[in-house]
């Protein structure tokens, strides 16, 4: 049975504020949660994705630009070629680049959105602020692609190691709504949000969401996510669960771990 990976990613990891890896297995409805691993450094985490092993893992960070974009800025139209120009930018650059889109475009649609943002309720992937998750393509699809692993829908890989893009907000929200649960800001991580991840980590124990998945784990891993502020080590587990529902949609014989027919080039959240 393969390992089940969830994967709170970030673009600048530091001993503050790692990549999170929460890691498990799936029976009979209920998902394991056994480890949360820990990468100060892109290097470290590269090594760990570089392994061989037999995991499917879904993962925090956007896998693919809008469509809507890539033509407008006549950027290459195959996936594969589109994340070599775009892993060939600076920072800097793609900031200029996506600024410029912007600018051009009327208030209230500022961005390019993917097929995926709307029924997952997720940021555009060309967002550099408040999520920068334009950042986080740029630095973690290289690393996935140099690791070799499998992405469906995008790129041929090595299918023991089976990567998905994943979103714990997506999740989250049924839940909570728009309550928030987390904040990297000391100065917001409230006695509220405290109670908003109890109640998260409650539902997700029970199986309230529409995957009705239940979570299981030691006591000492449940205070681990209750008693993380920054909400990154519940969120590494929402993409755990969100990979386990991929893993009984694979071996209930549908395509491509449950992601339906998407635009090759823009990719698709796991469970949207």
């Amino acid at each position: 049975m393969p390992t089940l990976i969830g994967c709170d990613f970030t673009s600048r990891p530091t001993r503050r504020k790692p990549i999170v890896l929460a890691t498990g297995q799936a029976r009979a409805g209920r998902v394991q949660l056994q480890a949360l691993l820990t990468f100060e450094t892109p290097e470290a985490f590269a090594q760990w994705l570089s392994q061989e092993g037999d995991w499917i893992g879904g993962f925090d960070l956007p896998f693919g630009l809008p469509r809507e974009l890539i033509q407008t800025l006549a950027w290459p139209s195959d996936w594969a070629a589109c994340m070599d120009h775009y892993a060939a930018l600076s920072r800097a650059e793609i900031r200029e680049h996506f600024v410029a889109f912007c600018a051009a475009r009327p208030v209230g649609a500022k961005f390019a959105h993917r097929a995926t943002d709307g029924p997952a309720g997720s940021s555009p992937s060309m967002k550099w602020v408040n999520p920068p998750v334009a950042y986080m393509l740029h630095a973690g699809v290289p690393l996935l692609r140099q690791a070799g692993v499998h992405l469906p829908g995008l790129a041929e890989g090595d299918r023991r190691r089976v990567a998905l893009e994943a979103y714990p907000g997506l999740l989250a929200r049924e839940v909570l709504g728009a309550r928030s649960y987390k904040s990297d800001d000391k100065a917001k991580q409230t006695p509220d949000r405290l109670l908003a991840r109890r109640e998260l980590i409650g539902a997700l124990e029970r199986g309230q969401t529409r995957l009705g998945l239940r979570l299981v784990a030691s006591n000492a891993l449940m205070e681990r996510l209750a008693d993380d502020p920054s909400g990154d080590a519940l969120d590494a587990t929402l993409c755990l669960i969100q990979a386990a529902w991929a893993q009984a949609q694979h071996e209930a014989g549908h395509p491509q771990y449950g992601l339906p027919n998407s635009d090759p080039l823009e990719g698709w959240i796991v469970t949207a």
